[in-house]
């Protein structure tokens, strides 16, 4: 009798144990999530085991988990009673930057993901792990593992505030010098908080408080209006006439 063949998400599970926080498997892709502490150490593993042989890393990113889950866009009642739909302003993002709420976030906010993968195995892999702490949120670099991932866990430092404990060079990529806050936290204001321009007295670029005011942007909402839908037969029959 021939056994069953394992899914990842099954190997994965019975390999890492208590370590496996979480494997979650939806539209055909594997998430792995472990603690910080073990980041290093199952990425380690799941690059030098045989089974799983994820020996190339294809990005690190950061994700910010506020308001994760919540709709500020009324679409139920107002969707089915006209053409314009309500709008919390208050969502993360939609207020001036003297006005940010402080303290705001699920009791994991920031996660850092590695996406692997095996080209012996012909298999992909998303490694999560959630920073423990969201007012200064640190996980374990992985680039003594994998080189490649310098560039990428600067880019997370710079754009989400996520610390790389043990990156050799982590400084911001992408931001200029001297940059207040990072870009892609939900309670980074849309607007931003300085805006440049170029001085002609001073014959430079000079930063100043934003002077726009905040503004949500609606989107357009298309609807299947049946007036417009007709048979073949009845369009059929008006042409004839």
């Amino acid at each position: 009798m021939v056994e069953p063949t394992l899914s990842l998400a099954e190997k994965l599970k019975a390999r890492f144990g208590e370590k496996a926080l979480r494997v979650i498997e939806a539209r055909d892709e594997v998430t792995l999530e472990v603690a910080a502490a073990d980041f290093g150490i199952v990425a380690k593993a799941l690059r030098d085991e045989e089974e799983y042989s994820f020996d190339c890393l294809i990005d690190v990113c950061g994700v910010d988990y506020l308001s994760y889950g919540d709709d500020e866009w009324e679409t139920t009642d107002v969707s089915s009673e006209g053409f314009s739909r309500g709008v919390d302003a208050e969502g993360p993002g939609r207020f001036t930057w003297a006005n940010r709420p402080q303290g705001l976030g699920p009791e994991n906010r920031f996660a850092a993901v590695a996406h692997l993968l095996s080209i012996k195995k012909n298999s992909r892999l998303r490694l999560r792990c959630f920073a423990p702490d969201n007012s200064l949120p640190i996980v374990p670099s992985l680039t003594d593992l994998y080189p490649v991932a310098n560039w990428f866990e600067r880019e997370a430092f710079d754009l989400f505030g996520i610390v790389f404990e043990g990156h050799p060079d982590l400084r911001r990529i992408l931001t200029d010098y001297g940059f207040v806050g990072h870009p892609f936290r939900k309670d980074f204001p849309l607007i931003g908080n300085v805006e440049v321009r170029y001085d002609e007295e001073k014959k430079r670029v000079v930063y100043e408080p934003v002077s726009i005011d905040p503004r949500v942007g609606v989107p357009r909402v298309i609807r299947e209006d049946s007036r417009w839908q007709q048979s073949a037969t009845e369009q059929t029959a008006q042409v004839k006439k």
